[in-house]
């Protein structure tokens, strides 16, 4: 197992994941804007601006401990979104993972894909046994999508957050190596302890 400083460039039909670059903030920022991820991610703080937001992903470039990807159109390097694996536990062999993806990469596939070659990336190349999620239980896109790749619920934070006056639950979703491998046919289970 090797830590997350390597960057890679994961190539599928509708997206390619790529490093993030200081460039990306704009398009970040753009999609951040959009009242879909507001809803499901979080409210812009006003600490959060363009110029911090070019230092983040600027940085996130050489992090040894994370792993953000940009997820961006292959025809034209359009940047639709990230996926980002983080929070890892190299004894545990686990981490976290979230993923946004802004209004044009919505409803072609882009997401679906996206999360596939993270994880494939991360259970094959990386060497993890597990990888977690949360989403809130009224994002049915997201959830279809995880469910889709292969993420099983394995609990609920009941009413655990308040979004625009409501309360909402939490939903937390995993999947381990050897489900992954099950799904993927000629997958080699990974030898790194």
């Amino acid at each position: 197992m090797s830590d997350f400083s390597v960057k890679p460039v994961l190539t599928g039909e509708k997206t390619v994941l790529r490093p993030f670059t200081a460039a990306d903030a704009e398009g970040i920022w753009e999609i951040i804007q959009d009242p879909e991820v507001i809803r499901f991610t979080f409210a812009p703080s006003t600490e959060l601006t363009l110029e911090r937001l070019r230092a983040l992903y600027g940085a996130r470039a050489t992090a040894p401990d994370r792993l953000d990807l940009a997820v961006t159109d292959p025809a034209t390097g359009e940047l639709l979104g990230e996926v980002v694996l983080f929070e890892w536990d190299p004894a545990a062999r686990s981490c976290s993972f979230r993923t946004l993806i802004g209004p044009r990469g919505r409803d072609r596939g882009v997401g679906t894909e996206a999360v596939r070659l993270i994880v494939a990336h991360g259970f094959g190349r990386l060497g993890l046994h597990r990888i977690e999620l949360e989403v809130y239980a009224d994002n049915h896109r997201a959830r279809r999508v995880y469910e889709k790749v292969g993420f099983v619920v394995e609990g609920v934070r009941r009413e655990a957050q308040v979004r625009d006056g409501v309360r909402v639950d939490e939903v937390l979703m995993g999947m381990l190596e050897s489900e992954w491998r099950a799904r993927v046919p000629g997958s080699v289970s990974s030898t790194a302890r």
